[in-house]
């Protein structure tokens, strides 16, 4: 007998266990329905583009960090050196109309500090040549103030020989580095 209820009792727990597998599964309700999409109001745009006007416009090449600022314009050559004679400080015709373009541009920019550095040769000692880079740079930033650029905007400083442009020793090398040269050095009022 004792054998007879062990397999009614194996019979009726593999029944208990089969029997939730052999129901009827209740049909899945279905997702829920999305509300209704409402049609966006229209915009009224205060300042219509007009005809040309591209819908994604580049960056102000002037509106980020000085460096990128220098180098755009050093680039696009909107700030130009100005050149000197073996051991003068005078302007000459071609330095005067490329101080009268940078002056141009410094007066469409007021939002630019801008330092004039003066550059000289390797020949002469080097206390000569501070006092002639200074010169230089004083005689551009002279002539561009009298062209009604803000004197407080320009501030000159010499490095002498200490900043070449090329290093050989050659004329052509030292023509390069007598020069004034112009980097912006901050924004205005900042």
């Amino acid at each position: 007998m004792t054998h007879k209820r062990t397999i009614l009792g194996i019979a009726t727990l593999a029944l208990a266990l089969l029997a939730p597998a052999c129901r009827p599964k209740k049909p899945e309700s279905p997702p829920p329905v999305p509300p209704a999409v409402q049609p966006a109001e229209p915009t009224t745009d205060v300042s219509p583009r007009t005809q040309g006007e591209a819908a994604d416009r580049t960056p102000d090449p002037l509106a980020g960090d000085i460096v990128a600022v220098n180098e755009f314009v050093a680039r696009n050559g909107l700030l130009g050196d100005v050149y000197f004679d073996f051991d003068r400080a005078e302007l000459t015709e071609e330095s005067r109309t490329r101080l009268a373009r940078n002056a141009d541009w410094l007066r469409s920019h007021p939002e630019f500090v801008v330092r004039i550095e003066g550059h000289c040769d390797e020949r002469g000692t080097n206390d000569y040549n501070l006092a002639l880079g200074e010169r230089r740079a004083s005689a551009a930033r002279d002539y561009i103030t009298s062209l009604n650029v803000t004197a407080s905007r320009l501030s000159t400083l010499s490095y002498g020989e200490e900043r070449p442009q090329c290093s050989e020793s050659s004329e052509g090398c030292w023509a390069r580095n007598r020069r004034a040269h112009f980097l912006i050095t901050g924004r205005a009022g900042r």
